[in-house]
């Protein structure tokens, strides 16, 4: 599993161990004590039904609504605001009753927990983590200005004047946005969007001229345009391997990282603590960059009976062949993996989370107190 090797996860790997034994043995046992039939469960969805979340969810639902104990009808609830804080929020403030509430994290969500965002209510450790999913990320240009790029390099765009459609400088847009800045690129973000959908969005309207959408998201939404040649992809973030290096993302093998570009690239640095604090947060980010929880008080036999569904449809035979064209090639992690995810996906060393703070605050003026 590439990215459980780096340093800060060892100190989770006992316990991880120790959750995926029960987690092992309850489902060996069967029997967990929970029956949805006749009843509907609700994902909530803390963005906009445009983007890659939606995107995940709609693509689960069905198949998790045939796997979990009674068939459930599953709908999938978009709640909208704040960088997706007022749908975490929400969720924090639920309680476990039936089994019928679930709730969908992204990056977006992870990245305002870890920096301290005052808009933050919700605690993770109060969550239960049922379903860790992986995905990568892709920037892409309009043609005309792709065509500069081609030897690697930005020199050629460096002069330009670029706009992007922003969740917010506290969200996982700041991946990109740190990665743009390290590129020398000039790039004014327009903050307020419900979700990474409506950045595509204002890209295919000439409003925006520069873009990124995770996997999902690209697949879905950019990849249409590529093949009618009005975008056309730049570079992945990539993926990590067992050795927490930075390379190729495997559902995008033919295209440069982020690393390959900023090498190209005079000025930019792929040592030191810039860059160290864009692979934190990267890390942090995307190798468990979408989960599914049941809210505080769920009872194990809900908890083993939700990871046991999502083990079940990722053991379809066509699962491989129908995640990988929705939402790439990526790890699908449950019980004790799922575990040792969410703790890669909710801390970051001190020293990447102050370089971050201070460059929020000095780039941005975002203060976080």
């Amino acid at each position: 599993m590439s990215f459980f090797n780096s340093a800060r996860r060892i100190a989770t790997g006992c316990a991880a161990a120790a959750a995926a034994a029960s987690f092992a043995t309850n489902v060996a046992a069967g029997g967990h004590g929970i029956d949805l039939e006749g009843k509907t469960v609700e994902w909530i969805i803390p963005f906009s039904e445009t983007g890659g979340s939606a995107k995940w969810a709609n693509f689960y639902a069905p198949l998790l609504s045939e796997a979990l104990p009674g068939n459930p009808t599953i709908v999938v609830k978009f709640m909208p605001g704040a960088g997706s804080t007022k749908g975490a929020n929400f969720f924090q403030e639920q309680e476990y009753e039936d089994g019928t509430l679930i709730f969908g994290s992204s990056g977006s969500t992870q990245f305002p927990y870890l920096l301290g965002d005052p808009r933050v209510k919700y605690e993770y450790a109060d969550w239960n983590v049922v379903l860790a999913s992986g995905t990568g990320g892709v920037a892409y240009l309009p043609p005309d200005l792709a065509g500069r790029v081609a030897d690697g390099g930005v020199s050629a765009i460096a002069d330009e004047d670029f706009i992007y459609g922003s969740q917010g400088a506290t969200r996982l847009d700041l991946v990109p946005l740190l990665a743009w800045e390290m590129l020398g690129l000039n790039v004014d973000p327009v903050f307020g969007i419900k979700g990474r959908g409506d950045g595509r969005l204002m890209f295919e309207r000439g409003e925006a001229n520069i873009d990124y959408q995770t996997s999902s998201s690209y697949l879905g939404g950019v990849l249409p345009l590529v093949e009618a040649g009005t975008a056309v992809p730049w570079f992945s973030f990539g993926a990590l391997d067992g050795n927490g290096n930075i390379v190729r993302d495997p559902t995008f093998p033919e295209m440069p990282t982020f690393k390959e570009v900023c090498d190209a690239t005079d000025g930019c640095e792929t040592s030191g603590d810039q860059w160290e604090a864009w692979k934190a947060f990267f890390i942090a980010g995307f190798p468990a960059q979408k989960m599914v929880f049941l809210p505080r008080g769920a009872p194990a036999e809900a908890v083993d009976a939700y990871a046991e569904a999502f083990e079940t449809v990722k053991a379809r035979a066509d699962f491989a062949d129908i995640s990988a064209k929705r939402l790439g090639k990526y790890l699908q992690l449950t019980g004790g993996e799922a575990q040792v995810a969410l703790a890669s996906a909710t801390q970051v060393p001190e020293s990447a989370k102050d370089f971050v703070v201070n460059w929020l605050s000095d780039r941005y003026g975002v203060v976080l107190n």
